[in-house]
């Protein structure tokens, strides 16, 4: 079970401009059975231009004083041909340590590169000498209580001076390069998007055609020896994604490790336009109307929501936030006034409705987190009806995020304003002429 996770929630990534080149790798680390580090290079695109992104890379493992090189240097080319690694450390304990280099070699165009990772751990269970001193069954230690460093090395894995990273627990330098860390080309630590230099030195081998690269980059790990039995049986994986993006045409703060998630807008209700089973698990509403018993609504549907009173000021834009905690709670929050429910656990889609009868609803300025992560949104942002009584029915408009049930398993909240403007002739005594709802599959 993954109980503990951080970083790339989707696996889709805004690009920017210019040539890009892919390569990723993974790691498992646990206290059991194995620490299998799996390197892959695979699925990856050319797109405007010729880049191609190689990475070589080897790791070491030192367990009581024995080092281990655990593989010959291997390169991956980004052409969907996997290249592969394997780092294999069975029953790691306190004590041991180790270190993956990575170095780069981008054909054809100097490239800013960037990193972005995840993490995720596991407690497996626990047994006895671990239950004396772990009082948290759910959560693991193991990333917690690694100590580890992000630097800049050269290829013989020597740490390049003042070009730390980051350092502190494994979990803490993961975390730090979740939503992507751009890497310098002169190994300077500390520069944010826009400042670092591109990837520009040129090697021309005895053998081979030419090619760009800069600093390699060496992720370094060990676990102290006063860490006690409260890591016993936990494990972890980690996986980490290098991007090169073609610098010419670019300024080096285009993120393509920046998570992303497509969303498209049309006419009717999202849920039966877009859900699978054209019907939503949970909802959360706002709305508009003399005559209504509640203003603000959230739950699994209407006969069993939680609601409030709101008073609505035509022409004013306030905010709103919706929040899913992972663990079957949501709640939501119009201008102030919140409303709490557990719900089913969500599955799918997000969605978002406005409805309007002889007036308008716009909400604007939409947001996403997905498990503490703000994503792009690749798409619109916005959503509004509007219908000024010309004898038709209410107008009634959606956008919906398409996420899928991985990306909402765990918390996330929809944010954004929302504005309801009044037509002279409305009918304060309708029930739900103009409202907006929040659909979750």
């Amino acid at each position: 079970m993954n109980d503990d996770k951080i970083g790339l929630s989707r696996r889709k990534m805004l690009v920017g401009l210019g040539a890009v080149g892919v390569a990723s790798a993974g790691a498992g680390l646990g206290t059991t059975a194995y620490f299998n580090d799996t390197e892959t290079f695979e699925n990856n695109t050319l797109t405007a231009g010729s880049l191609d992104l190689f990475v070589n890379y080897d790791a070491s493992y030192d367990s009581d004083g024995t080092v281990v090189n655990q593989a010959e240097t291997a390169a991956g080319e980004q052409d969907g041909t996997p290249a592969g690694m394997f780092y294999d450390l069975e029953d790691v304990k306190p004590g041991d340590s180790g270190e993956v280099k990575f170095c780069f070699e981008i054909v054809d165009n100097p490239s800013y590169m960037w990193a972005c990772g995840d993490l995720s751990q596991a407690e497996n269970g626990i047994n006895e000498p671990e239950s004396a001193v772990d009082d948290t069954p759910d959560l693991g230690e193991l990333g917690d209580s690694i100590v580890a460093s992000l630097a800049y090395c050269d290829e013989d894995g020597e740490p390049l001076a003042d070009g730390e990273i980051v350092s502190g627990s494994l979990v803490d330098v993961i975390a730090a390069i979740s939503s992507g860390a751009a890497l310098d080309g002169d190994g300077m630590a500390g520069l944010v998007p826009g400042e670092q230099a591109e990837y520009a030195d040129v090697v021309e081998p005895d053998e081979g055609e030419a090619f760009i690269t800069g600093p390699c980059v060496c992720l370094s790990w060990e676990i102290p020896t006063t860490v006690g039995n409260e890591i016993q049986s936990d494990s972890l994986t980690m996986n980490f994604e290098f991007h090169a993006v073609q610098s010419r045409h670019n300024d080096g703060t285009a993120n393509p490790c920046e998570p992303s998630i497509t969303t498209t807008t049309g006419e009717g209700f999202a849920k039966q336009e877009e859900f699978d089973t054209e019907q939503e698990t949970s909802f959360a509403r706002g709305r508009f109307g003399g005559q209504n018993t509640w203003e603000v609504a959230v739950g699994p549907d209407v006969g069993s929501a939680d609601t409030a009173n709101y008073v609505w000021t035509p022409g004013n834009p306030v905010p709103f936030s919706y929040t899913y905690d992972g663990s079957g709670n949501a709640s939501f929050t119009l201008d102030g006034v919140n409303v709490a429910s557990t719900i089913p656990a969500p599955s799918g889609k997000l969605g978002i409705t406005t409805k309007a009868d002889e007036a308008t609803v716009s909400v604007t300025d939409l947001a996403l987190d997905l498990d503490g992560t703000p994503v792009s949104l690749s798409g619109p942002d916005a959503i509004s009806a509007s219908n000024d009584d010309d004898g038709s029915d209410r107008d009634v408009t959606y956008l919906v995020f398409d996420t899928d049930a991985a990306d909402v398993a765990n918390a996330f909240t929809i944010s954004g304003n929302v504005e309801v403007n009044l037509q002279g002739d409305y009918d304060m005594t309708a029930e739900e002429g103009v409202a907006f709802d929040i659909s979750v599959e």
